[in-house]
């Protein structure tokens, strides 16, 4: 859980024991559960009130889902199965389809561009 050990919540526990003292301690965890529980119906209803302005074809969205790192791995992945699935195409090697950059002269110049 977040990278902790028992090692490292019995630590933390121990320490809210001292600080709170054992008589505040179950009324400090049951404030946090319900912040805990308060959050997560907030983030659901959000998906909700989401998915229904949405429409039905993103009937399935889960909020990560919107995740930017989620949505360029998911392209990716997607530009990848693709390239599999094509057939190869042989390529053939001649040197009357692309002209060399003698023949073809300098390249375009753009005095707007920068």
């Amino acid at each position: 859980m977040f990278g902790m050990g028992l090692q490292e919540l019995a630590v933390i526990a121990f320490v809210a024991v001292i600080v709170f003292g054992p008589d505040k301690l179950p009324d400090l965890a049951r404030q946090a559960g319900r912040f805990v529980r308060s959050l997560r119906n907030f983030a659901n209803s959000a998906r909700d009130e989401l998915r229904n302005e949405l429409g039905p074809e993103f009937s399935d969205l889960e909020l990560a889902d919107l995740d930017p790192r989620a949505i360029v791995r998911k392209q990716i992945i997607e530009a990848m199965e693709d390239e599999d699935a094509r057939p190869a195409k042989p390529k053939k090697k001649s040197k009357a389809s692309k002209p060399s950059t003698s023949e073809a002269g300098p390249p375009p110049f753009d005095e707007d561009a920068t």
